[in-house]
């Protein structure tokens, strides 16, 4: 049996669970989870819809070809000159013949495609394909796991890359070139770098920019590459010269968060469990207001994804989902702090996939 069959059986099992009888998915990262491949996303309407027995495509003519040698799916096609409703409706027949009751919906998918689906199902009652195939896709399979550890190690490299272009004089820009010409060694691209020096590192998402690296500054640097078709998260803390005044004490507390979460993190517990045990470190240590973000986010075919770590979330983990756990402090004007690590959960708790310390590395 194929992944794809594997995945398609998968997806019409959670469909049972949750009365769903009609699945539709656009290019992107869930119908690349079922297939293996999406096609670029474009405004030509193009669908994957997976029923309880059957499932079909419906593609653009000009793609029909290059789509139909990559995936063993029928296609119903249409063209630039007749337009996709009626390739659609075809196709909804022979899905969902009696009609679909529940459809669960890409919530990626571009609104005009949208709603042309929705317009030939205004009976069916609604829902996101966050419950079907998002469902599946927060818990990763081995081979899944060793593309994203692989895909760590890769941005371990660029890290190092980075701290080895640290010094007083360059540019944030320059460190960030130097970052993306470690992942270029490993031929990964580089999917974004933020380097914050100084003041800027208490914005938690800082544009990477001109500003002069001085001794005194602290640097957060967050970056990712695509290796394999899998990303890579990763953020540590660096320091040219000396720390400014009272880092070390912030980085503690940071760190001791990060552990608490790392702590509180297993199978069973709620999402929201773990960004509790992160904040009330940083809470209980007067720096409450400064942590401004959630302490983590899935990841896997894409760099943020569910399950999310806020403080709502009721997510329930489960053994081998990955994400990351990041708590940070931001004191604007001064500096932020930020450790992030990506961690597996497996049955006795997170296995970190970096093999870089969450220590400051120190450029003289």
């Amino acid at each position: 049996m194929t992944q794809t069959h594997t995945r398609l059986a998968a997806l019409r099992a959670i469909m049972q669970q949750t009365g769903t009888t009609l699945t539709a998915l656009a290019p992107g990262a869930h119908m690349h989870w079922v297939l293996g491949y999406h096609p670029h996303p474009d405004e030509r309407s193009t669908y994957l819809l997976v029923g309880p027995e059957s499932a079909a495509m419906v593609v653009p003519s000009v793609n029909a070809q290059d789509i139909g040698s990559r995936v063993d799916v029928p296609m119903h096609v249409w063209t630039d000159e007749d337009g996709p409703s009626a390739a659609l409706g075809s196709a909804l027949v022979a899905v969902v013949p009696a009609g679909a009751v529940r459809v669960s919906l890409d919530e990626t998918m571009r609104a005009d495609a949208a709603l042309l689906l929705l317009d030939q199902l205004p009976a069916a009652e609604r829902s996101f394909a966050t419950e079907t195939v998002g469902a599946l896709r927060m818990r990763k399979d081995d081979a899944e796991f060793s593309a994203l550890k692989a895909a760590a190690l890769v941005a371990d490299h660029a890290m190092r890359a980075g701290f080895a272009a640290l010094r007083p004089g360059q540019t944030e820009r320059q460190v960030a070139d130097a970052i993306r010409a470690g992942f270029a060694q490993k031929n990964t691209p580089s999917a974004f770098c933020l380097v914050a020096s100084g003041p800027n590192g208490a914005y938690p998402h800082h544009s990477t920019g001109e500003r002069v690296l001085q001794t005194g500054d602290a640097v957060v640097i967050d970056i990712g590459g695509t290796t394999g078709g899998f990303p890579s998260d990763m953020t540590r803390m660096a320091i040219v010269g000396h720390a400014p005044e009272g880092y070390d004490a912030v980085h503690a507390v940071v760190e001791r968060a990060v552990q608490a979460a790392m702590a509180a993190a297993r199978p069973g517990v709620a999402a929201q469990a773990v960004d509790k045990a992160a904040r009330d470190v940083i809470t209980q240590a007067g720096y409450g207001e400064y942590f401004v973000h959630r302490t983590g986010h899935g990841l896997g075919l894409e760099v943020h994804e569910p399950p999310y770590l806020t403080a709502t979330s009721e997510t329930v983990l489960q053994e081998g989902m990955v994400f990351s756990i990041e708590p940070g402090i931001y004191i604007p004007g001064r500096f932020g702090i930020r450790l992030e690590e990506i961690v597996i959960l497996r049955k006795d708790g997170p296995e970190i996939l970096s093999s870089l310390p969450r220590t400051a590395f120190v450029a003289a």
